[in-house]
Order: structure tokens, then sequence, then C-alpha cells
């Protein structure tokens, strides 16, 4: 399929019709969605060739990819602040080029600065993992595992604001495409490295990590060159003056950006903790939550997508200071999240078998037990899906109004005031076990979403919009 990588609507007027803002949010929203979806195949490959070593090294790959990916996805999230910020700038059309250009050079000053921190403290996984009482053995796998991956920390981070930077300036088409060469080199590494193929050595865990390693810096080579040489972009001259600090501006992204981080890593941590206490429950509960949870995970890309290009779209606006535009562009942005979660969520509720058929064999008699707890699950899930598109689509357009530090005390109320304790409550005090857990993650995910479409829809109330324009 042929993405756009341009955007047109970005760099022309406003859109003067609901169509004409529909046509520019999908434009951008469609490879950013897309590239999600890679991202996670990205993922899965890693576990697909590391589950072939046994129980103990899939067990080292997966603490050790949790600890990392916690600390990536919300050092991503920092970073990515910068695209509210460039948005406003080139809505405002006044000195873009310059503006642009600063806000980027310090989002990758703070992606540096932001993950050094990080890499010393999980350098030390070893030790964390058997604070943690892990098996000793999985621990020391997991330490050597996250040491190599560790050299992937900054690379990652650094590519997460290079591609925002590329869709805030029209160009969200390069996402998928460098997602999709992500994808081809990571097969390619664990491939060669895993068991060895071709004349390399077979490295096991190892050539995992160090696969994984090699992806990463492909991505921000390639994140480069295509800032560097795309013929939309190179006029920012974006790695022009690189030493040249706006200490003003690297303390807006880091304003903005801290919330956003926190945001991540409540979700996160949310659902983990859900793992948890499944694992309290049986083995069998574990199982069914992971299935149906990495066929929500699916889904959510999608309005996940919907919400990084409203962020952008909704920015353009605010540096605009066009009130009417602002306006439009969140309410067409909430009608597509939630229009395609709803979509997702009758497929769910009309055939929850076929979705799980893709995990395990449904009709297989040992696997009775774990097909009627995920069977369960799902019908939650459904419910589940709603909610989950209108709140991530919903922080995305508040993020384009900079309004990020309240969603995130409403993320931090609702997920674990709320949702944490219903799970817990109905999990284990009435005993409604893992159906109980599942109400309490849709509970939690409905009050966060209700007060983020509350908030935006009392944003000229609550102060957060710009002066009008003129």
């Amino acid at each position: 399929m042929d993405l756009p990588l341009t955007t047109p609507a970005l760099t022309g007027p406003p859109p003067a019709t609901a169509r004409d803002e529909l046509r520019a949010l999908l434009r951008l929203a469609t490879p950013l969605a897309a590239a999600n979806l890679l991202q996670m195949a990205v993922y899965a490959i890693d576990v697909i060739f590391v589950a072939r070593l046994g129980a103990v090294a899939l067990a080292a790959a997966t603490l050790g990819v949790y600890l990392y990916s916690v600390v990536m996805w919300a050092l991503t999230g920092l970073v990515g602040a910068c695209a509210p910020v460039i948005a406003a700038e080139l809505g405002a059309r006044r000195h873009a080029v310059r503006q642009v250009r600063r806000s980027f050079r310090m989002a990758m000053w703070l992606s540096v600065l932001a993950s050094m921190p990080f890499v010393l403290l999980l350098s030390q996984g070893e030790r964390l993992l058997l604070l943690a009482d892990q098996d000793p053995v999985v621990a020391a796998q997991a330490g050597h595992f996250l040491r190599i991956l560790l050299l992937a920390l900054i690379p990652a981070v650094a590519s997460g604001a290079m591609r925002v930077t590329a869709a805030a300036l029209g160009r969200a088409g390069w996402a998928t495409a460098i997602t999709a060469l992500a994808l081809a080199v990571n097969l390619a590494g664990n491939w060669l490295l895993v068991f060895g193929h071709f004349g390399f050595p077979a490295l096991g865990l190892t050539g995992s990590a160090i696969s994984s390693v090699i992806t990463s810096v492909a991505m921000l080579l390639a994140y480069a060159a295509i800032l560097t040489l795309d013929p939309k972009i190179r006029r920012y001259r974006l790695f022009g003056h690189w030493w040249r600090t706006e200490w003003s501006r690297f303390r807006e992204i880091v304003r903005l950006g801290v919330p956003i981080a926190l945001i991540f890593t409540l979700e996160g941590a949310l659902f983990s903790a859900a793992g948890l206490l499944m694992g309290l429950i049986g083995v069998g509960e574990v199982g069914a939550h992971a299935i149906a949870l990495q066929i929500a995970a699916i889904a959510f890309q999608i309005p996940f997508g919907v919400g990084q290009a409203a962020t952008i779209r909704v920015g353009m606006a605010y540096g605009a200071g066009d009130l009417k535009w602002i306006t439009r562009a969140g309410w067409v942005a909430l009608g597509v999240g939630i229009g395609f979660m709803g979509l997702t969520a009758s497929l769910l509720w009309l055939f929850p078998r076929l979705f799980i058929s893709a995990y395990i064999d449904v009709d297989a008699p040992q696997n009775a037990q774990l097909v009627a707890l995920a069977l369960q699950y799902l019908v939650i899930a459904a419910l589940f899906q709603l909610f989950d598109g209108a709140q991530t689509v919903a922080a995305g357009v508040l993020r384009g109004l900079q309004d990020t530090r309240m969603p995130m005390v409403i993320a931090a109320f609702g997920y674990w005031v709320v949702g944490f304790g219903t799970a817990i409550g109905l999990g284990f005090g009435v005993h409604w076990q893992g159906v109980g857990i599942w109400i309490g993650l849709a509970v939690g995910l409905a009050v966060v979403s209700a007060l983020l479409v509350w908030r935006w829809s009392m944003r000229a109330r609550l102060g957060l919009l710009p002066a009008p324009a003129g």
C-alpha cells in the first residue's frame, strides 16, 4: 500500500468543514496507527524466537523487557511532548523554521540526558529482580540480557522524538516505512543470532538482545536520514547548531512531558498489576488474561494513532489561535477514535472465539478452561474498548492544548484509586476472581475517559484555550 508521505492539510489553510478535518486527520493518523501495529509485530518477533529457547530464557527475556519497556515508553512520552510544541509553532506561522528547529534540538538533548540515569539504574537489573524475589537463575539471565538491551534505550527514545517531529511536519508516512524496516531488521537479526545461520554464532538470549540493539540503531539512522534528506523537512535544518542550548524550550518540553510520561507509566503499571492479581488466583487466569489483553492491545493501536494525530491537529489550531478549528479538530478525532473502538467492540462481542483461536487451539480439550476464561474476559473487553479509545484520544486532544498536568491527576485517580480498587474489591472481596479484576479495569478506564472528555468539553470555562487570533 502506498501510504502518503505528506499531509497537505498541515501546511494549507485551516479546514473549512468537519469533512475536510476528517480527511486531514486520517492522512496523519493512518500511517501512525500502521506504525504502531508494526511496532507490536517487532516485539512479537522477539517473543517467538526466545520462546523456542525454553522456559527459563523466556522468563528472563520477559522480565528484562518489562523493566526496559516501562522506562522506554515513559521516556518516549517525555520527549514526545515536543509534538504539541512544534505543532503550535507551525500553527502560529511566526518564525516557524527557527522555532521548530529549537524544539527538536531540545527534545533530542532531553532524549539523551533523561535516558542516562535509567541506563545506570537498569544496569543493576539482576539486583532489582532479586529484590523482587525472582528466581536467581532467571534474574541472572535477565540481568545479562538487560545490560545489552540498554544499549538500545537512547537510540529508541531519540527515534521517538524524531518520529513525532516528522509527523508534526506532515511526513507521518515515514513512521510506517521505518517501522517496517525495523520489523525486517529484527526478524533477520533474531534468525541469524539466536540460533545461528549463515555462519553467525548461535548466541541464544544474548543474540536476541543484540538484534534489538541493532534494530534501534537502524531506526535512529533511518530517521536521521529522512529528517536530513526529505525535501519537505530539510529546509528546517533540524540538526543545525545541535550544540546550542535553549533551556527555556527544554523546560517547556519537560513541563509538558513529565505528566505524559507518568500517564504512560500509570496505565502500563495498572495492567501489569492486574496480571499479578491474576497470578494470585491461578495459572489459567494468567494465561487467559494475557490472551485477552493482547487482543485488546492490538485494537488499541488504532485510537492511539488517532490520539497522536489529534495532538498535532489540535496543536496547530492552538498555535493559530483558531477556536473553531480547535473545536472541529478535537471532536472529529474523538468521533473517529470512539467510532473505531465501537466497531472492534462489536466484533469482540460477536466473534470472541475467532480472536482467541489466533493464539490457541480453541477445540483442544486441554484448553477448555483457558478458552472459557478468555471468553469471559473478552466480553468485558468489548466494553473496555470504547472507554480505552475515548480516553487515549481525549488525552491526545488535551495535549494539543498543552494540557497535561490535570490529565495525569485524572489518570492516577481513575486507574489506581477507582480501577485497581474496584479490581481488588470485586476480584477478592466479592470473589468474582478474574471477571471482577477485568470489570475493575473497565471501570477505571470508564472514569478516566469520562473525566477527560468532560475536561475537553469544558475547555473554555477551564481557561485552556488561547486568545483568539486577530
